[in-house]
């Protein structure tokens, strides 16, 4: 069987039918597992064939040299890179000294599935030797959520002909040997075998590996046991050397019969323990595991998901695609995030080696929403991970001459690994980000524990930085010149809206925070003064607005210079940044991804309806979704401005994003930004969900492919539950006190399992804004009339 595996649609779980030998690669990172803590692809057990081979534990990374033609002065001088660790998935099978391998042979079946809600990824294959011996081979897979430095494996051979000779071998094995990496080749050498050997040890079926990297110095340790199960007399033989051990188990099969090998894993890892205590950490982890036994790590799997699922599921009626990608998108969230625990979590989660595992300020602004609604403890996490990184952030402004933090654009443990400045350092807006992230978590969850503890000085830091970035000018605007904002494709620019409004929005939350705890405050230096200065510069932030066209530019300038010149764009010439020179994409009118439009969405409160309606229709016309990160909030705006056949084709652009593999590179992991923002395009766009102020706002309104939408938030020590259907909308708080919230503008409460519904207003009737040629949504058909939006 060497054929194009298929996917069904499923509500709750991902299944695959087949196996294509020839590009394995994306299945691996679809069917990745993690707890965020330690991540495994979705290699097959025997190892082969594979596309990317991955084992991952958090910010376990190695340094690299970044390579530049001219150095200058603040450029970072080395890289990090997530590393490939020690293998524990691997369990290679002989049947009558014939190895299992799917390109040989016969493959009579293969299935794998994943079922969102015990998150235990399963293979069945049924394979016949070159010699006609036919097994079929059965093993479950799980990263555990309650147990965060445990994997465990359960594999089943099946004996369906004669009685052959069956040999497993369950094997760990560091510093294998992967694809060849294009670009630099220095940093390919340094990835090559990362890891040194320090310990090795196989007894019983017990095998443990100790290694630390070269240049980062850090220290993993890896431990295997096995529980076996099977029919007359089983040989079990334990070995390993330096960078691999072995537990080998043999015996014969009569049909019928079956051999049952319970493997369990266990990870950690650390910069500055010794090597006797991390042994110790893997064998205390592994003990605890084999205590649980494989069914209890299995009821601790499905209890830890039943009570996700009950605060976190999203139901979409209508777009079956959507339902199974949303249930997808919320799984890998949650598994990017669940103990990650004072890491970070990178935008391809611990599902691939994309963007050489760095977290991007895509964390604060698609993820952290998703997670402080949904898992508001992974949010906190998240973000108590930003702030043990603050001393860094803060050392990274003093080199640039500036005061407060200055955190990175791209990091694994908190240095910058930027080596382009202009999309990279001047990206300044990743500052604010952050603080938006933690005055979300705050606002939603009322935690001034967590704000006097945490939030009180990344708030501080960031405003900081702020108001020595920016300066008054001779009108008293405060202006915020040279930076960057999320578009990619204009760089270096003057007062960018979505920076100066996440930057005002930043100063105001640090002022009002150190109002409420002025004694931690103190502590910081902070006085009337200064809080006094950050809420002058946010009273005077300058927003750009050109009055001839009606519109907000992007930034100074912006509406001013040429316009791209899409119509003679050929289709293939896109990504514009792999074709043509930055120096062209600068200075011209084209957009890579939602820059003005992301204003509108996170700061909401600061356009009037009738500019959000121009704003938006104008930047569909530049914006060409170079990005995934794109497709999210030009679905939430598309809602609100009433394009709602618009607003379903671009959350279907961001729900499909991996699934369907739109960008053609789901193989080097997953867009954990993407996946987050089928939940925002959802929540946020169909179901009008607004936090802007102390009153959570709802403004509802489905488009004709959806029938019903019901999701559920954590808010305030409570659980509400939202269903949308075309002509109402029910709250219902099913946890919890009362809660008062806005529908569509009109203020209400809703007491405690007593669902109110309320009617949703029709939408407006507007002309469909046009994009540029050839780069619609690919879900999307151009209505021939407004009112069929």
């Amino acid at each position: 069987m060497n054929e194009q595996a298929t996917y069904t649609v499923d509500p709750w779980g991902l299944r695959e039918i087949g196996f294509d030998a020839e590009d394995p690669a994306r299945s691996e990172s679809l069917f990745s597992l993690s707890n965020g803590h330690i991540g495994l692809r979705g290699n097959l057990d025997e190892g082969e064939p594979h596309g990317l081979p991955g084992t991952y534990l958090n910010s376990v990374h190695e340094l690299r040299p970044l390579p530049y033609a001219e150095a200058g002065y603040g450029y970072p001088e080395s890289g990090q890179t997530v590393i490939n660790v020690t293998n524990g998935k691997l369990i290679r099978l002989m049947v009558d000294d014939e190895p299992l391998d799917v390109r040989y042979g016969e493959l009579r079946s293969h299935r794998r599935s994943l079922d969102f809600r015990d998150g235990v990824l399963v293979r069945q294959a049924e394979w016949e030797s070159p010699a006609g011996q036919v097994v079929r081979v059965t093993s479950r897979r799980l990263v555990s959520f309650s147990q965060r430095a445990v994997a465990a494996i359960c594999y089943e051979v099946e004996s369906l002909t004669d009685s052959p000779r069956v040999v497993v071998q369950s094997e760990l094995v560091a510093n294998e040997t992967l694809p060849a990496r294009i670009g630099d080749p220095r940093a390919a050498a340094v990835l090559e075998s990362p890891l040194i050997p320090e310990l090795n040890f196989a007894r019983d079926t017990t095998v443990e590996l100790v290694h630390v990297t070269r240049h980062s110095q850090m220290r993993v340790a890896a431990a295997m046991d096995h529980v076996i199960d099977g029919p007359g007399s089983i040989g079990v033989l334990s070995e390993c050397e330096p960078n691999s051990g072995r537990v080998t188990v043999t015996g014969i099969l009569k049909p019928g019969q079956k051999l049952r090998i319970v493997k369990f894993l266990a990870y950690g890892w650390s910069q500055q323990r010794s090597l006797p205590a991390m042994r110790d950490q893997a064998a205390a982890a592994l003990v605890a595991a084999r205590a649980t036994g494989w069914e209890g790590l299995l009821d601790e799997q499905r209890e830890y998901l039943d009570a996700f699922w009950k605060r976190a599921d999203v139901e979409v009626d209508g777009d079956a695609e959507v339902q199974q990608a949303v249930r997808f998108a919320l799984f890998h969230v949650l598994q990017a995030g669940a103990r990650s625990e004072r890491r970070a979590i990178p935008a391809k989660g611990l599902t691939g080696p994309g963007y050489d595992g760095h977290a991007f300020w895509d964390t604060e602004s698609y993820v952290l929403p998703v997670l402080t609604y949904t898992s508001p403890g992974a949010a906190a996490d998240a973000l108590r991970w930003r702030h043990s990184t603050l001393k860094l952030a803060q050392e990274r402004a003093q080199l640039l001459n500036l005061k407060g933090a200055a955190f990175p654009w791209r990091t694994i443990s908190g240095e910058e690994c930027s080596g382009y400045w202009p999309a990279g350092t001047a990206a300044f807006h990743v500052n604010a980000d952050i603080a938006d992230a933690v005055s979300r978590y705050v606002n939603v969850t009322e935690d001034f524990e967590f704000e006097r503890a945490v939030g009180l000085e990344l708030l501080v830091e960031t405003a900081r930085l702020w108001r020595s970035l920016g300066h008054h000018d001779l009108d008293g605007k405060f202006r915020i010149d040279g930076v960057t904002g999320p578009d990619e494709y204009s760089a270096i620019a003057d007062n960018n809206v979505y920076t100066n409004l996440m930057a005002q929005k930043n100063l105001r939350a640090a002022a009002d925070a150190a109002r409420r705890h002025p004694d931690r405050a103190k502590e910081f230096g902070v006085d009337s003064e200064e809080t006094a200065s950050w809420r002058d510069a946010a009273e005077d932030m300058y927003i750009p607005f050109d009055e001839n066209l009606g519109v907000h530019p992007q930034s100074d300038g912006f509406t001013g210079h040429e316009l791209w010149d899409f119509e003679r764009t050929r289709p293939e010439q896109y990504p514009l940044l792999l074709h043509f020179p930055y120096f062209d994409l600068y200075r011209k009118q084209v957009v890579k991804q939602a820059d003005l439009v992301l204003a509108m969405q996170r700061r909401g409160d600061a356009f009037t309806p009738e500019q959000k309606v121009r704003n938006f229709a104008y930047y569909e016309g530049l914006c060409v979704r170079d990005s995934s990160l794109s497709a999210a909030p030009q679905g939430v705006m598309a809602a609100e401005c009433g394009h709602l056949a618009l607003a379903h084709a671009y959350l279907r652009e961001a729900a499909l994003m991996d699934l369907h593999d739109i960008e053609h590179n789901t193989s080097d992991g997953l867009h954990m930004a993407s996946l987050a923002g089928s939940w925002i395009a959802l929540v946020e766009g169909f179901g009008g969900l607004r936090d802007h102020g102390s009153v959570l706002a709802f403004n509802p309104r489905l488009s004709e492919g959806l029938s019903r939408l019901a999701f559920g938030l954590c808010v305030r020590g409570r659980h509400l539950r939202v269903e949308v259907t075309n002509s109402a909308a029910t709250y219902t708080v099913q946890e919890g006190e009362g809660i008062t919230l806005t529908h569509h503008g009109e203020r209400f409460h809703v007491e405690p399992n007593l669902p109110l519904t309320l009617n949703i207003p029709p939408a407006p009737r507007r002309e469909h804004p046009r994009q540029p040629a050839g780069r619609e949504p690919r879900f999307f058909h151009t209505p021939t009339d407004p009112e069929d939006d």
